[in-house]
């Protein structure tokens, strides 16, 4: 059983629509409740009637801490993908209300199987929003799992919160004035108060499953996902570009293993160092986890590798296909949080402090303009950056330089003493429809791993020295880009705007529709002309009224729309829809290749996933 639970001022919900055959009866009216605990609950396989009782048992105990005593059982599907049957699940969730009705808990039941609209207000203390796993009897609890010393150290960690300002000036967060950077007022709130988990289905999630882009795997951990054609390509063009721009860079791509033993004495030290839950796993008398990132791997062939200060900063990189992470049930959703996901790695290996620093600006930068060429605008992330207290006083000027280059005010973290094993770390977030944050591009200034690792070089004397190591994911996972893409997308359309993806990531660009079958071999040759000139186009050969085919088009967001018919052929003439900039124009076939050539200029290219023609094609979702 999953719950979310939401200490909250009030709620309000309203029955819709039934969902499902074993929906119960209730009336489609509107209900208010204040002061509420309210527990949106998943019942899943498996769980019985002890499961049921032991979280009532465990909210009693939040209850009685929290001094209210009343609850809302809020049946809540979206929280797992091992859901129990509809009559199962009904009969728990009333065992759960019977239960805390004995308790002497006054308990409101919202009606299950129904879709319902609701909105709610919680409370800003600390317990307030709360992920909770009960899992049936012999099972053991979630909590029961191997959790880092870093990770419980971050749970404790005392930050003090300024905001940074190009000029150089520092402010405390309460005492900084947000009337003009509503996005960073946003960031700030949702960091400092590091509440995670979402109560509702955020906009990308919707979009990423209708375009047919990429969906949860139900026959896997929840946290994995499937990715459908359009999807898989989309995904492969960002994996290709970033790796393009790390060799440009110069780093050198290697390829390492994607599990790694528990007791190696140089990793289950740095395991306790680095804030992240991992999977398990045993294999004869082994136990193993899997990575959570590259640097395990990158680390120990950098270990044997021979090497001096006339190779460094020497740069090592690798696209992860997987990391792994087992984030809180509560936290997984959509493409923001993930269990496993696509992580491009890049570690430089740095003789000193000041190369460290230096190397430290040049991929500042090329993150910028790696989110950039993505799709992103400064307006659309928000910069933090956190460091310890003596890093700051010890190299003065340093931070302050990064926020006049960023050119915008950015969130600090200031910790007072170290706690990981970084001293230095900033990351470009990005804002979506939810007031949620997503870390993108970051890098990290790490004084820990050389040693443990027994990485050494060989310096101007000859003498053997550690080097300073920078980590560094230059786009952020590939899956976060995808849900940011869709997530700005969702903002454009909400302020007026046609929502789309970048040209380049578009998996069909241009899509030919023929006015009637007569037409479709003329279509045909235009369709081989543009393809030619490595560009995704299709046609829309259905048995559908070219409204319909019109329209399809546009809720797949095509970025170029040509109907063609007998006065198109004569005339040589397409008529173009454009959905970026909202135009209908006539343009020759030579001249809109030229235009998309040239806004796909420096972008790496796949052919269209699908078969060309949209008759041949099946439906992946809905």
């Amino acid at each position: 059983m999953r719950i979310l639970q939401l200490h909250s001022n009030f709620i309000e919900y309203k029955p819709i629509q039934k969902e499902i055959a074993a929906a119960e009866e209730a009336e489609k009216k509107q209900i208010r409740l204040e002061d509420v605990v309210v527990l949106f609950t998943a019942v899943e396989n498996g769980d019985d009637a002890k499961t049921a009782q032991k979280a009532i048992d465990g909210v009693q105990a939040f209850l009685e801490k929290q001094r209210v005593n009343r609850i809302l059982i809020y049946p809540y599907a979206h929280l797992s993908s091992n859901l129990a049957k509809p009559t199962e699940a009904l009969k728990i969730v009333k065992i759960m209300e019977a239960s805390a009705n004995d308790k002497g808990i006054e308990t409101h039941r919202a009606p299950f199987g129904w879709n319902k609209q609701f909105a709610i207000s919680v409370k800003g203390h600390p317990l307030a929003e709360q992920s909770r796993v009960f899992l049936p009897t012999e099972a053991k609890e979630e909590s029961e799992e191997k959790v880092s010393e870093a990770v419980q150290a971050e749970e404790k960690l005392e930050s003090f919160w300024f905001i940074l300002q190009p000029d150089g000036k520092m402010t405390p967060v309460k005492d900084f004035d947000f009337k003009k950077h509503e996005n960073l007022e946003k960031f700030t709130k949702y960091e400092i108060s590091k509440v995670r988990a979402s109560q509702q289905m955020p906009p990308h999630v919707t979009l990423m499953k209708r375009l047919e882009i990429v969906d949860h795997e139900p026959g896997s951990d929840p946290g994995n996902l499937r990715w459908y054609p359009k999807g898989r390509l989309i995904k492969s063009l960002l994996e290709q570009f970033v790796t393009a721009k790390m060799a440009e860079y110069g780093a050198m791509e290697v390829e390492t293993p994607i599990m790694y033993d528990y007791h190696h004495p140089s990793l289950a030290d740095y395991l306790n160092r680095f804030p992240a839950r991992q999977y398990l796993l045993k294999s004869e008398d082994k136990e193993l986890f899997l990575r959570f990132a590259a640097c395990f791997g990158q680390f120990l062939i950098v270990h044997d590798a021979q090497f001096s200060y006339k190779h460094m900063p020497l740069k090592v990189y690798e696209l992860t296909r997987y990391s792994f992470r087992r984030e809180k049930s509560g936290e997984i959703v959509g493409l923001r949080r993930l269990r496993a996901f696509t992580m491009p790695d890049c570690h430089a290996f740095c003789t000193d402090l000041e190369q460290a620093k230096k190397e430290y600006v040049t991929r500042f930068k090329l993150c910028t303009r790696i989110l950039e060429e993505i799709g992103f605008s400064k307006s659309d992330y928000e910069l933090a950056i956190r460091f310890t207290k003596k890093f700051h006083e010890e190299n003065p000027g340093f931070i302050e330089s990064l926020a006049k280059t960023f050119g915008k005010p950015i969130l600090v973290e200031m910790w007072k003493e170290r706690f990981f094993y970084y001293i230095l770390k900033w990351d470009m977030n990005f804002v979506d429809n939810q007031d949620k944050a997503a870390a993108l591009s970051t890098d990290q200034l790490d004084v820990e791993n050389a040693k443990r690792y027994g990485i050494t070089y060989v310096d101007e004397k000859g003498e053997r020295r550690q080097p300073l190591i920078l980590h560094c994911s230059p786009s952020g996972a590939i899956e976060r880009d995808v849900y940011a893409l869709l997530e700005k997308a969702y903002k454009q359309q909400q302020s007026g705007k046609l929502p789309m993806l970048p040209l380049w990531l578009s998996p069909t660009q241009v899509r030919l529709i023929p006015l009637s079958d007569k037409f479709l071999n003329n279509v045909e040759e235009a369709a081989d002309k543009i393809q030619a000139k490595l560009i995704r186009v299709d046609i829309d050969d259905r048995p559908m009224t070219l409204q319909k085919r019109v329209r399809e088009a546009e809720m797949e967001w095509v970025p170029y729309i040509i109907v063609i018919g007998a006065k198109e052929i004569e005339s040589g003439l397409l008529p173009v829809r454009d959905r970026e900039t909202g135009e209908r124009r006539e343009v020759r076939l030579e001249e809109l290749v030229s235009q998309i050539e040239e806004a796909t200029k420096g972008k790496p290219f796949k052919p269209l996933p699908l078969p060309r023609q949209l008759s041949k094609r099946p439906q992946f979702y809905g």
